[in-house]
């Protein structure tokens, strides 16, 4: 830092202030010392930096699996908004396994990052509750977490119907829900969207065909071929497929395709996460957008505030439930 100080004509604290994103540093002089930096090859050891502040420099992100577009849609967003902070965002992989997620978020495991991103899939708030946390947690997903802690949902019910009221309005009656559950009252992500399915047909007055609620053991494109070939292969009719996710939602059009089924003259389909695939599907997916944006955003700046102050942790939980909104596109009509 000496050395660009000198070869720049400034003082060093000029260049700590560049280097650093402070204000009072005039457009000239700022861009005189990024420019001596970049001729002298000065990197700054933000290892060093962050051992100093008794920071690690790393935010964990924790979720389930990165097979699917979504998370990794998801840890993409927040990798932009961790490094616009000068910090650096490490991925965990839990296979949602209870033991697994209990080993994520052991004492030791904590310590390594200055603060952690969590999607629970299997532990809930009387787990939670036997856990020693000194590093601040956003937790995300739709389990119940304890109130000490900061925890991001999207509308899932909401969300689905959006999408079955869009079908219904579009003069659908026969709406198969793939991925759905028979049971929805346990509040994870299927049986809240199926909720929102249902209630969107209470409020239309179209009674449900049980037999339209596909239950599926994964939400890949394969779990959404093979669901919708079984459905077809049963006799039971459908002119539309409310899907649960955009991933399950692409092994329906192919489905369909091979099947000879017409997207949308003979069936409407809508999926949900609204990724950056849909765009470029054939025909382009219809799909629910969770707010992927704001969701990032707001997850971080929880973070942000449970970091930026000591024992935050302790605070009252903040719970926000981000608003959803259908984009249509070819799927549907």
């Amino acid at each position: 830092m000496i050395d660009v100080a000198r070869e720049a004509g400034v003082s060093a604290m000029t260049v700590s202030n560049v280097i650093n994103g402070r204000p009072g540093v005039s457009a000239d002089t700022r861009l005189r010392v990024l420019a001596t930096i970049a001729d002298l090859g000065y990197q700054v050891n933000l290892a060093a930096r962050h051992l100093r502040a008794g920071r690690t420099g790393a935010v964990g992100l924790i979720v389930p699996d990165l097979d699917g577009p979504y998370y990794a849609q998801l840890a993409t967003r927040l990798a932009r908004g961790v490094e616009r902070r000068g910090l650096h965002l490490v991925l965990e992989r839990t296979g949602a396994s209870a033991e697994r997620e209990l080993e994520a978020i052991s004492f030791g495991r904590l310590r390594m990052y200055d603060g952690v991103i969590m999607s629970l899939l299997r532990l809930d708030s009387a787990d939670l509750e036997q856990v020693r946390f000194e590093t601040p947690v956003v937790f995300i997903g739709e389990r119940p977490v304890p109130e000490t802690f900061d925890h991001v949902m999207m509308d899932n019910v909401g969300g689905a119907r959006l999408a079955t009221e869009h079908l219904l309005t579009t003069g659908a009656r026969r709406i198969a829900v793939i991925g759905g559950k028979h049971d929805d009252h346990v509040d994870d992500m299927p049986s809240l969207r199926t909720r929102g399915y249902r209630q969107a047909h209470a409020e239309a007055g179209v009674e449900v065909d049980e037999r339209l609620v596909i239950e599926v053991e994964s939400f890949s494109s394969r779990s959404g071929y093979e669901a919708t070939t079984r459905l077809h292969e049963s006799g039971v009719a459908f002119d539309a497929a409310f899907v649960l996710t955009d991933a399950a939602a692409m092994g329906v059009l192919r489905a369909l395709a091979d099947l000879g089924v017409d997207v949308p003259g003979d069936a409407q389909v809508v999926g949900f996460d609204n990724g950056t695939e849909t765009d470029f599907l054939v025909p382009r997916l219809s799909s629910v957008e969770p707010g992927n944006e704001a969701m990032a955003d707001t997850i971080l700046d929880l973070l942000d505030r449970r970091m930026a102050v000591p024992g935050a942790d302790g605070a009252a939980q903040v719970t926000t439930m981000v608003n959803a909104r259908l984009v249509l596109r070819e799927t549907t009509r």
